[in-house]
């Protein structure tokens, strides 16, 4: 029988996996099911042992831990579905700790990085007006992309300098700084009301068709400014998010209060902001103290 193309059968018809997931799964397998074979065992007859040999000789390769973990996840898979179909009496992937994956630090802009980049929309047309108040908002707030483009106009109170957001089901209002507050009050009562047509549209961010901005359209911009004020760090949309933590940080903020304004579940997610610090301050002192 063959198993591969029954198993292919069955997350394409069963699980409606996506052609991205089967290609994964199936890729994984074909190559776990050489390695096997090359050593004289049947997919039907592998034991634990046999798929804890085989992370061991992906490692050996030099595959990274996440690679490691997704061909384990994949021959559980597959075995759980031939556990299913009566073809093995267990699932040897079961219970098999997954690899170590090494949790990267995200990348941050200095302070003056930041200046730098905010400072790159003219305020000469409509849309330079906008990207600075998106930009200084991102900064203010740390939100998250798909947040900024999900806000809407009656998610500000400029009067009072604050946001509310509504992101991943949690509502968190968060303080804005003095310029920022300016520069919405600038695109919120002098340009939005000449880049939207229609009287019903809520979205606080708009693109030159008056319609809501899109992930897509903020990837844009921030690259074109990235580029405009020749910074060579890889920023993203999240970059100003991270970088918001980690400043806040290095400037006295508590760990729990960025937690709340990030929107973080688990605090395990904002203590990565107290690594990146620690980082940053452990190369300070390597370059400066005469001793180190």
């Amino acid at each position: 029988m063959d198993y591969l193309s029954a198993y292919r059968d069955y997350l394409r018809d069963e699980k409606g996996a996506s052609d991205n997931t089967l290609s994964s799964y199936l890729r994984d397998m074909r190559q776990f099911s050489e390695y096997v074979e090359e050593r004289g065992i049947s997919l039907r007859q592998v034991i634990r042992a046999d798929i804890e040999n085989y992370e061991k000789y992906l490692t050996l390769k030099g595959k990274s831990a996440s690679t490691v973990t997704r061909a384990a996840a994949s021959i559980k898979s597959f075995y759980n579905f031939m556990l299913a179909r009566g073809q093995v009496t267990g699932n040897p992937a079961k219970g098999l700790a997954p690899a170590r994956v090494e949790r990267k630090l995200p990348q941050i802009l200095t302070s003056k990085e930041v200046e730098l980049l905010l400072a790159q929309p003219e305020c000469t047309d409509l849309k330079g007006f906008r990207d600075r108040a998106m930009l200084e908002l991102l900064y203010a707030t740390g939100i998250r992309v798909s947040e900024l483009i999900g806000l809407n106009v009656d998610d500000l109170n400029l009067s009072v300098g604050m946001l509310r957001c509504a992101g991943k089901g949690k509502e968190r209002v968060i303080p804005l700084y003095p310029a920022a507050v300016r520069a919405l009050s600038d695109y919120v009562e002098r340009v939005r009301p000449q880049m939207v047509d229609d009287p019903g549209e809520t979205a606080l961010f708009v693109n030159v068709n008056g319609e809501r901005m899109s992930r897509q359209g903020f990837w844009k911009l921030i690259k074109h400014y990235q580029a405009k004020a020749g910074i060579q760090k890889e920023i993203t949309p999240h970059t100003l998010r991270h970088s918001f933590a980690a400043h806040l940080l290095e400037n006295g903020a508590d760990l729990q209060s960025i937690q709340e304004m990030l929107g973080h579940v688990d605090i395990s997610s904002t203590q990565i902001y107290s690594q990146l610090v620690n980082q940053k301050l452990k190369q300070v002192y390597q370059k400066a103290h005469p001793r180190a």
